[in-house]
């Protein structure tokens, strides 16, 4: 683990109070914001934390409170943007606040694509590694830290340059461990060539969820990406019914050949959100219009339909930073688990659960995961995973615990960079592999300086 820096600088670095939340819009708690812009004010941040510590924090797309500190130091790294592509190999070196937006307008018209993208690009590559983020494609190419082959950090102890070989416990302890082994300054990964920037997307109409499950297990491995989106409202025969979108990337010769720009990046226009929403607005009977609007508009079966990156992968994102406001002043909570393939009957449950108890989503989707990485925090796990937004409002919070001792229970766990209400006891049992990454922590930050809410909140 070969030092590339030291602590000991003297630069200073301004901060400003500032009350933070993830995506979710709650909780919330108030910080020291720093912005730093170099390695050295990174290290000057560490090296001068208080006793509540420091955290990095990207774009604030985590849902939950990993990239809050109460009474501590947050350092929001967008301003380290670099992008260096050797168009030989694919292989790219970026900074860690550079956000997948970038490297999408960079790598999209020269003939690649990132390895893997979750559902928008406002993700950074620091936080894309400390959340081992994961895409519609993860039954075939894993999560993000797969693709990385090394990364550059800046812990309590100095500047480390790592590999999957030369510190394999700090390389995978970092990948999903939150922000809690240091602060990504910048990581070099490799990109699968494309094209063209079309996908040729199928689409099909299941009437529940057996269905649905039954297509995915059955049509998944002749797909590079694939999602479902599942109705959270409906009940009796049609629960857990569903759209399922499967595709991949169009090759050239499948476009109209009079196509002028078969590698065009344009992401779609965005619709501005009004800067704050009643809390009503998004409630059961609003969202059952919705659902039901979406599955009858859905056809029962279409092939080959061209689609752009931002249709397919990131529809979302043409609300731009505001479709979080449309939950109201409350905020919602994102939860998403994994329950092993032979656990599908727990997944059934969670479903009759949810829908029994009335907790309303729009936006629920359900994947298939392939194998995972070595990362002891990591969240993916061969099996199936469902993502699901409720609203805020009383008694979410005891229907969730429930639910979360029955995930565990089959060997399942909960997405750590999406929670921001899981209770401590329970994460060992999600995570059996929790000391290992402790020991890892106290190795690199034997001070404890990197801390956050979440850390404190599960006792990390």
């Amino acid at each position: 683990m070969p030092a590339e820096g030291s602590v000991g600088t003297t630069v200073a670095v301004p901060t400003h109070t500032q009350e933070l939340t993830g995506w979710g819009r709650n909780p919330t708690s108030a910080a020291a914001v720093a912005d730093p812009i170099s390695a050295d004010e990174v290290a000057a941040l560490l090296e001068r934390a208080g006793p509540r510590g420091v955290i990095a924090r990207g774009l604030g797309r985590g849902y939950g409170d990993g990239a809050q500190n109460a009474g501590g130091t947050v350092a929001e790294t967008e301003f380290l943007d670099s992008i260096r592509l050797d168009p030989a190999t694919g292989v790219v070196t970026a900074s860690g606040g550079t956000s997948l937006d970038s490297l999408m307008r960079a790598l999209v018209p020269r003939g690649f694509f990132v390895p893997v993208t979750p559902g928008t690009r406002q993700v950074s590559v620091g936080g894309a590694i400390a959340a081992d983020i994961h895409g519609k494609n993860h039954h075939k190419r894993g999560s993000w830290c797969c693709h990385v082959e090394s990364m550059r950090l800046s812990t309590p102890k100095g500047v480390v340059d790592v590999t999957p070989d030369n510190d394999p416990e700090l390389f995978w302890a970092t990948a999903g461990g939150m922000g809690l082994t240091g602060v990504v300054l910048e990581a070099t990964f490799r990109c699968p060539r494309i094209e063209t920037s079309r996908l040729l997307v199928d689409t099909r109409r299941a009437a529940d969820l057996g269905a649905v499950m039954a297509i995915m297990d059955e049509t998944d491995a002749d797909y590079d990406y694939t999602v479902a989106w599942i109705d959270l409202v409906a009940r009796g025969r049609s629960l857990g019914r569903s759209v399922l979108g499967s595709g991949r990337f169009a090759r050239l010769d499948e476009l109209d050949p009079h196509e002028r720009e078969p590698l065009a990046f344009e992401p779609s226009l965005q619709i501005p959100t009004p800067p704050w929403a009643p809390s009503g607005l998004l409630n059961r009977l609003s969202i059952r219009a919705f659902n039901e609007l979406w599955f009858r508009k859905s056809p029962v079966e279409r092939v080959d339909e061209l689609q752009s990156i931002s249709q397919f992968f990131h529809p979302l994102d043409m609300f731009g930073h505001g479709w979080n406001r449309m939950y109201g002043r409350r905020g919602f909570l994102q939860w998403q688990f994994v329950v092993p393939y032979g656990a599908e009957e727990t997944l059934r449950h969670v479903v009759e659960t949810l829908s029994s108890t009335g907790c309303a989503s729009f936006l629920a989707v359900l994947k298939r995961f392939g194998e995972g990485d070595p990362g002891p925090l990591s969240f993916p796990m061969p099996g199936w995973t469902l993502a699901l937004d409720i609203p805020v409002s009383t008694g979410i919070a005891e229907i969730l615990d429930r639910l979360d001792d029955d995930v565990a229970a089959v060997g399942g766990r909960v997405y750590l960079a999406k929670d921001s209400r899981l209770r401590p006891e329970s994460l060992p049992r999600m995570y059996p592999r929790l000391d290992e990454f402790r020991a890892v922590k106290a190795r690199v930050d034997p001070d404890g300086v990197l801390q956050s809410d979440l850390a404190r909140r599960l006792a990390i």
